[in-house]
């Protein structure tokens, strides 16, 4: 009987493992739409592989903006995202397009999916932050992460908004994003 219940264990075990993932990714400004994107257990296990030759924090935000824009690319092919170009203005009124919203939210729900899988060793997952125009108007929002240390931590930003769909993601120190820095888009 014992046998039988360990069994039952390793294949619900095993079956999670083996699982394909769903993130919403938001789209149409303001996160107004929400498409259903799925991630194959294969997929996943790529990514989940290219983090783990990570050395050190450093190298893994390299490979993370890497990772980002592999998991919008999969989301362009199944949805209207694929039309997301960075900034607001270079896809005009193309359905799937993104604003600063909708890539803060996304990205936080990516990242915390691949914190999830054990596939962040260097790095916690923050909530979004948002800078501010003239220290009164929250002009543009990233996700972030922190630098697991035992200093005072690092943070840096998450900011697929700068970039197409697909792109690698642009990774800053955050409180330099907060000054205004980034790809002038």
């Amino acid at each position: 009987m014992l046998r039988y219940w360990l069994a039952i264990l390793l294949l619900i075990v095993a079956g999670r493992a083996l699982a394909d993932e769903s993130v919403r990714i938001c789209h149409a400004y303001g996160c107004l739409v929400e498409a259903k994107i799925v991630y194959s257990e294969s997929l996943l296990h790529e990514i989940d592989q290219m983090l783990s030759v990570a050395v050190d924090a450093e190298n893994e935000r390299k490979i993370l903006a890497q990772a980002i824009g592999r998991m919008y690319a999969i989301g362009g092919e199944q949805s209207d995202i694929h039309n997301d170009k960075g900034g607001n203005y270079a896809d005009a009124n193309m359905p799937g397009r993104m604003d600063c919203i909708d890539h803060s939210t996304s990205t936080t729900r990516l990242l915390k999916l691949l914190e999830a899988r054990g596939d962040l060793r260097w790095h916690r997952v923050l909530s979004s932050d948002v800078r501010y125009f003239a220290y009164i108007f929250p002009a543009h929002y990233s996700a972030v992460i922190e630098e697991n240390s035992d200093d005072e931590a690092a943070r840096f930003v998450v900011d697929s908004w700068f970039v197409d769909n697909g792109q690698p993601a642009v990774i800053l120190p955050l409180d330099e994003w907060k000054k205004g820095a980034g790809p002038d888009v």
